[in-house]
């Protein structure tokens, strides 16, 4: 595997993409499971299923742009990000002084953020390794760079976000990604009772300013477009109340591109010994 990574991170990101789209609907056609998740999550959003097939293509490409990105110089990653809507915002923070919180939901290229974000300043992102020694060494040598640092995605991995804030600096995280037990309570996502993550509104309790950010994947390979805003209303109440607003916020960016979501994500699922979701989800 990390050979293969090698070689496509040679290659130019058009040839990538190309044989990405074609690797995302090969998997689609191999892998019931997969097929299942996608039309399953697709339809649970309300998308229209018909577009399935260039939301699996997209899928593909963002497994195969990873070698560019994770083993190229930062000049080569960063210089693949051709527009950047919002960077103001990001620039006002900076000047508050009080910290960034960057979510990052599944959406397009969601790597690119983060790292195009330090070449301006330290960010450090939530982590969780794979279980693959020779992968793992690859993603942490990838994503490692010098003013990008990584948090575990346990308690010592909380301090290190909870540090950088306090300094002024950067961290980011995928707020919709399944967390464990006891990380997370049941709440409403396109509709149906999702385990969500609570960490990430807890950081909107810092003062920091909060920001969505995402990596829109241009066609034919032209690179990427970086949006940055805040969220539409400011997030505010309990824990529970700014974890559903963040779960609005991704609804809203899914659905300006929704070929571009990872619908294969198993966003829906049970984390080991948690109680089953209620019938309907808070709202």
């Amino acid at each position: 595997m990390v050979f293969i990574f090698r070689v496509l991170s040679s290659l130019p990101l058009s040839v990538l993409h190309l044989l990405g789209d074609w690797l995302g609907r090969l998997v689609y056609l191999l892998s019931p499971t997969y097929r299942r998740h996608v039309l399953e999550n697709m339809t649970q959003a309300g998308i229209d299923p018909s577009l399935r097939g260039k939301a699996v293509a997209e899928a593909g490409k963002q497994m195969l742009e990873l070698a560019r990105i994770w083993l190229r110089t930062l000049e080569e990653t960063t210089a693949q990000v051709v527009d950047v809507q919002g960077w103001e915002y990001v620039e006002a923070a900076q000047r508050a002084g009080n910290g960034i919180v960057f979510l990052t939901p599944h959406l397009g290229c969601f790597e690119i953020t983060a790292q195009y974000y330090s070449a301006f300043g330290d960010i450090t992102v939530l982590y969780r390794p794979p279980r693959q020694a020779a992968i793992r060494q690859m993603i942490l040598d990838g994503r490692k760079r010098e003013h990008l640092h990584l948090a575990p995605a346990d308690l010592s991995g909380v301090r290190l976000l909870i540090k950088a804030l306090k300094k002024g600096q950067a961290v980011g995280m995928l707020p919709d990604q399944a967390p464990k037990l006891g990380e997370g309570i049941w709440l409403d996502f396109f509709g149906k009772p999702a385990y969500t993550m609570t960490l990430a509104a807890r950081l909107t309790e810092t003062g920091a300013t909060t920001l969505m950010a995402w990596g829109e994947r241009l066609p034919n390979g032209r690179g990427y477009r970086l949006h940055l805003h805040p969220p539409r209303e400011v997030l505010s109440g309990s824990t529970v109340d700014r974890a559903l607003q963040i779960n609005r916020e991704i609804e809203a960016l899914v659905r300006q591109c929704p070929t571009q979501y990872l619908w294969g994500y198993n966003r829906y699922k049970r984390p080991g010994g948690a109680e089953p979701p209620p019938v309907s989800a808070a709202s």
